[in-house]
């Protein structure tokens, strides 16, 4: 007879999670942890242990000593029955303590455990392995929702990336901060990719040991590139209201500004993690972030998000005030309308749905927080890309503008070198609009930089 199966390895991860909620918030995530890694520890020692004691003794009889990845059974004669206590683990979370676990030595080794398998012998079954289940199953969903989300968001912002980058007539500050917007969402996208890849598929998400440089560095670069895309968020929110309430500035210089905003002050900060986990947290795989050090990256992303609400109602009341000039009175919309499209318009481009979850606690609605920002925020570059760029009514006339000349060409045989007179065609183009922002007075700015930016589609 073959000797009983043992533990599945899965189930040494149900444990970890079982014994993670028996302790509770109360003692904080890392003294979870610490005790969690202690347990599995020691549950290693006894493996070692039993292993060199059954290579070390002579063969008997009856049944040799075995380890079953979480008990040794000590060598038994046949007919005798083995009777030990339940792991040490499992008296944490079990309702019932005193049980007790048997096998039966017979004539062909020993039998299956008895009354059951560890989780049911030892009271895991109802307790952890139900909720085990549908927190995997839940999990994975999740997965493959904000992995669908940044793969479309990916493709789109890659090709609208390269529009606004191949047509010169689309070079502008304007659509210069729109493309570091799509390259923070292009990195935050392949950051979460190559973190999902570092932890699960390489399987370095086992916090009691030490983790791999690359997979660190995996992390380091997944927190950055997060950071960077809210900066870049709030860069979008300072440009636009900049064009609203400063009468003149240097585009150039403020270009500058927003560029050390964007991927400087993010880079300060999780350097600053980083050099600070290597001399105080240097456990796992760096992924664990409920701990004190956590604010290093939290704090900034908090303030950024504050800042662009403030300057999302700023823009908001700036744009009630435009509701009654007669340029819109006469328009064929009604005025409200408008403010409510643009409104809708600016959510994305600042990130104002985070405010929703961002400053309550992390273990608040925790599954609708997680569905939230993994899935819904998933999306959020596919949407900015979709309106800001193939929505915009400057690139649509350009890709129109392009598709007639491309045509023209192979049909007609006409030489693309040749170009007419201009009769004034390109006065609505990005940089006219944005020269002309700078030298008119703050309300026909004003009115500009409405058309430019919330009055896309």
């Amino acid at each position: 007879m073959r000797p009983p199966r043992p533990l599945p390895a899965r189930w040494l991860c149900v444990l970890a999670g079982a014994l993670a909620c028996a302790l509770g918030p109360a003692g904080g995530r890392a003294a979870r942890l610490q005790q969690e890694c202690d347990y599995l520890q020691m549950i290693e020692v006894q493996q070692k242990q039993c292993m060199e004691e059954a290579e070390l003794e002579n063969e008997t009889a009856g049944c040799g000593k075995m380890w079953d990845n979480l008990t040794c059974w000590p060598a038994t004669p046949r007919g005798q029955v083995v009777v030990l206590a339940c792991p040490l683990i499992f008296k944490l979370f079990s309702p019932i303590q005193g049980r007790n676990v048997s096998r039966h030595c017979t004539e062909e080794g020993w039998t299956q455990l008895e009354p059951g398998p560890y989780p049911v012998a030892c009271g895991l079954d109802d307790k952890a392995a139900s909720l085990d289940e549908q927190q995997t199953m839940f999990f994975a969903s999740v997965k493959t929702g904000y992995t669908v989300g940044y793969s479309l968001s990916l493709a789109t912002l890659l090709v609208a990336t390269a529009i606004l980058n191949l047509f010169r007539k689309l070079h502008c500050t304007r659509n210069y901060i729109h493309t570091h917007l799509f390259v923070s969402f292009i990195l935050r996208a392949a950051a979460v990719f190559i973190k999902d890849l570092a932890l699960f598929e390489s399987g370095e998400s086992d916090q009691c040991s030490e983790g791999s440089v690359g997979c660190k560095a995996a992390m380091v670069f997944f927190q950055y590139c997060v950071m960077a895309n809210f900066f870049w968020l709030l860069v979008e929110g300072l440009y636009l209201y900049t064009l609203l309430a400063v009468s003149f500035f240097s585009e150039r210089k403020y270009f500058w500004g927003y560029i050390l905003i964007g991927w400087g002050v993010p880079s300060t900060f999780t350097t600053v993690w980083a050099i600070v986990r290597i001399h105080f947290e240097d456990y796992g795989c760096w992924d664990i972030i409920d701990s004190s050090l956590w604010w290093i990256i939290k704090g900034p992303i908090l303030t950024s998000i504050l800042v662009n609400f403030i300057l999302f109602i700023c823009i908001i009341r700036i744009l009630l005030q435009k509701l009654r000039p007669p340029d819109i009175r006469k328009s064929g919309s009604s005025p409200y309308s408008r403010l409510a499209r643009s409104t809708l318009l600016l959510i994305p481009l600042f990130g104002v749905h985070y405010i929703m979850f961002a400053f309550f606690p992390d273990n608040f609605k925790a599954e609708v927080k997680m569905v939230f920002e993994l899935i819904v925020g998933s999306f959020q570059g596919f949407v900015v890309a979709i309106l800001y760029c193939f929505l915009n009514g400057e690139v649509q006339a350009e890709l129109r503008r392009k598709w007639r000349r491309w045509h023209l060409q192979g049909v007609l045989g006409w030489n693309p070198k040749y170009r007419p007179p201009s009769g004034g065609s390109n006065s609505g183009t990005c940089s006219t609009q944005v020269s002309m922002l700078t030298r008119v007075s703050p309300g026909a700015r004003r009115s500009s930089s409405f058309q430019a930016e919330v009055s896309l589609v």
